[in-house]
């Protein structure tokens, strides 16, 4: 048996696989100025995902990901009425519901239930990246055969379809997406729903979240859905080269991330979170002193010393 392939491989496919299916909707939520709904969908279905678990006795991505979508709408709909009736802004009322929500999902990992299903709270919270195996490939040459890859890890062969499928949906709705988030108001008058795209967005994030919950739990996940999209956001002001550099440094980060774990023997999902808050500060560090040399072009509405330039809807 090679180690790399049992050991090593698994968890940085799944490590990449994870990084990029949040990547995709992270760059549209950081563009649209939503890194907190992201944050807030990470907590909000851990509730939902640990009831899933409770009723099945077992990790089955079907039932995590009902329970994950009822516990986002459960959020989402208290939001609108704390939002009514307390009069609050819509930060304020999201970081409210989203708080009780999380602080009762760990209430539930806690019970006497959750401990007879095998539910382990830090790996609900944080993942658990280096817990996946994969004995089947015996040499690299295993690899060339397709039926092998069926016998992925479970996380893998969820969060690989999942990536596939936000790559597509990103793909067919790039036109309604770039003007519902630029001018939605000339996205109504063309017949777009705002709304419907929003409530698209946040689904999309969602089952990022989930795909990812084995991996990297339901706290660090935000770190993959808002790292790489921030430094994409400093490189580029094009929205289809915004969205592949967000791809590109989210395989960056979690292959450097997940090495630099394996070096220093610690969290693997940790680690990767901590090289994506660094890459970020790297990156601001790096701006900053192109913009001493070269100072950026004033565009309307920005003056001289606007240190990112406006995102414009045309592609790379």
């Amino acid at each position: 048996m090679n180690p790399f392939l049992a050991i090593d491989l698994p968890a940085l496919l799944i490590a990449i696989a994870a990084s990029v299916a949040c990547a995709l909707p992270g760059s549209l939520l950081v563009l649209r100025g939503q890194a907190l709904l992201g944050d807030a969908l990470s907590h909000m279905v851990l509730p939902g995902i640990v009831v899933a678990f409770l009723a099945t006795g077992r990790i089955a991505s079907g039932p995590m990901l009902l329970g994950a979508l009822a516990a986002g709408l459960v959020g989402a709909g208290l939001i609108a009425l704390v939002r009514r009736a307390a009069k609050l802004e819509a930060s304020a009322a999201m970081g409210l519901v989203f708080t009780v929500l999380f602080a009762l999902g760990v209430v539930l990992l806690e019970t006497e239930a959750a401990r007879k299903v095998d539910l382990d709270l830090n790996h609900a919270l944080y993942g658990h990246l280096e817990a996946a195996l994969w004995l089947e490939p015996r040499a690299w040459s295993d690899l060339a055969a397709p039926s092998i890859w069926l016998t992925a890890p479970r996380p893998l062969l969820m969060l690989v379809p999942v990536a596939l499928a936000l790559a597509v949906l990103l793909v067919l709705a790039y036109k309604e997406l770039r003007l519902a988030s630029f001018d939605p108001d000339y996205a109504t008058l063309q017949g777009f729903r705002p709304r419907l795209i929003d409530f698209a967005l946040t689904a999309a994030t969602t089952l990022a979240a989930v795909a990812a919950f084995e991996a990297v739990g339901s706290i660090l996940v935000i770190a993959l859905l808002t790292c790489p999209a921030a430094i994409a956001r400093l490189c580029t002001d094009r929205l289809g080269a915004h969205i592949g550099f967000s791809v590109l440094f989210a395989t960056i980060i979690a292959v450097i991330g997940y090495n630099s774990a394996a070096q220093l023997e610690t969290s693997g999902s940790g680690t990767i979170a901590a090289v994506g808050g660094l890459a970020v500060a790297l990156a601001v560090i790096v701006r900053r002193l192109r913009l001493r040399v070269k100072p950026p072009v004033a565009s309307p509405g920005n003056g001289p010393n606007t240190a990112v330039r406006p995102l414009r809807p045309g592609s790379a």
